[in-house]
């Protein structure tokens, strides 16, 4: 796509736009055009150079067989992140932020287990031979851990890159990320840190018609670089009963009902990474 082409695109899709000057970070300043009302305007052909590292960078990931989680918890945007990670096979986070996810993967993966457990015994009707107290414990308790797994429930290993809206946001994610070197690319708006982050896309990270913009650009990458083989769902082994009318062992669902989640308490502080920025003068 040639330069003048991406940056008319970016402009009709309000990528420009940034927070209001008294809510911006110094640090963004080399990537600020101008200020309009009271308004900061990012620089399109810094972004459409930064978009370019990102694409080279996401293309090389997926090409090696990595995944990439789809990072963004703001309520207007979940929806949207949720639709596109899925578009492309990858894993993603619209709720809450799951604590030592990155850092305590292996006790989180356990759960993901776990629920993936639930799930199967609940589709192949094991649930009906349960009592109804314990099936409406047991409903909940999936509820709960549908909101925090059903975007990771196929994420086998740590992510070899976190895609982010808005890292200033998601700030656990990248102190995670940060802590293991895992690298980051994320569009990132006036206000927010790109020392922290590997692959900064400076643009608008609020509007839904910018965030889309962006994002659908580099699934495409990943669309167009990946060997997407989806392992088919065995439909025939989830639906089939258990032919034993033995009464169930109820007392194996009980650590799926009384475990936590284990936070990392160790990512209170965020590295900083050795760059010098300019100021915007």
């Amino acid at each position: 796509m040639a330069v003048s082409t991406i940056i008319k695109e970016l402009l009709e899709n309000g990528v420009h736009f940034g927070h209001l000057s008294k809510h911006w970070n110094p640090k963004m300043g080399k990537f600020i055009f101008g200020k309009k009302k009271n308004i900061y305007i990012i620089d399109l052909e810094k972004t459409a150079a930064k978009l370019e590292e990102a694409k080279n960078f996401i293309a090389q990931i997926v090409s090696e067989g990595g995944k990439i989680l789809f990072v963004s918890t703001k309520p207007h945007l979940k929806e949207l992140i949720e639709e596109l990670a899925i578009s492309c096979s990858m894993p993603y986070m619209v709720e809450k932020w799951v604590g030592g996810l990155l850092t305590n993967f292996s006790t989180i993966k356990t759960r993901i287990n776990k629920y993936k457990d639930l799930l199967k015994k609940r589709e192949s009707g094991e649930f009906d031979k349960l009592p109804s107290k314990m099936v409406v414990r047991l409903n909940r308790e999936l509820r709960r851990m549908e909101k925090s797994y059903r975007g990771i429930i196929s994420l086998e290993e740590i992510p070899r890159c976190l895609y982010i809206i808005d890292p200033k946001k998601e700030i656990s994610a990248v102190k995670e990320a940060n802590k293991l070197n895992i690298p980051i690319v994320a569009l990132i708006d006036t206000d927010g840190d790109p020392q922290v982050i590997d692959y900064p896309i400076p643009g608008n990270d609020d509007a839904i018609k910018s965030v889309r913009f962006i994002t659908e650009i580099i699934v495409s990458v990943i669309k167009e670089k990946a060997k997407i083989v989806e392992k088919p769902i065995d439909k025939t082994e989830l639906s089939k009963k258990e032919s034993s009318e033995k009464e169930p062992d109820l007392d194996k669902y009980k650590d799926l009902l009384e475990e936590e989640i284990i936070e990392d308490k160790s990512t209170k502080s965020l590295p900083k990474k050795k760059m010098r920025s300019k100021k915007f003068e």
